[in-house]
């Protein structure tokens, strides 16, 4: 029964779909004055605008949060959004590879798929104890997380393109 907060792993869900939108927009917007095409710009354009407005709708969600009351802050170095970038693009290809795994019928292939997914797993094992181990992904405080997604939407709301 919800008493207008959200449950743990909503608040979860909504982390990672508020950090990979963030990461998303980010380099949307770094790529958009390279695009070639007009018509494929102009999709670009389209496509920043909708995330904007998809980011700004998931932020009102925040305050519904559980969270701890520590309210320690530490210094983000920019190494942070370079390592949750390859940490989303990880945890994407793990999902991808999972799915494929389940459409595979030639054993040859079923094989070699979940030993390159083991290998992503350790890679994003890897990837995540260096952001642990560094303070740029505080994975068992809730407040510190959600607080880093506001400011990473509220970065890639504001950036300029």
């Amino acid at each position: 029964m919800s008493n207008g907060s959200l449950a743990y792993h909503e608040a979860l869900e909504l982390h990672e779909l508020v950090a990979m939108e963030s990461n998303m927009l980010i380099t949307l917007k770094n790529e958009v004055g390279n695009v070639p095409d007009q018509e494929l710009k102009n999709l670009y354009g389209a496509t920043i605008k909708v995330m904007q407005r998809y980011l700004k709708d998931l932020l009102v969600f925040f305050p519904k949060a559980p969270t701890r009351m520590e309210d320690a802050q530490r210094a983000r170095q920019e190494a942070g959004y370079y390592a949750g970038n390859i940490l989303i693009q990880v945890k994407t290809l793990i999902r991808t590879y999972a799915i494929a795994i389940t459409e595979t019928a030639t054993p040859v292939l079923r094989r070699t798929l979940v030993n390159q997914l083991n290998g992503l797993i350790d890679l994003h094992a890897q990837i995540f104890s260096y952001m642990s181990k560094n303070g740029l992904y505080s994975a068992f405080d809730m407040k510190k997380l959600i607080d880093n997604d506001v400011k990473n939407a509220q970065k890639a709301i504001d950036m300029k393109y």
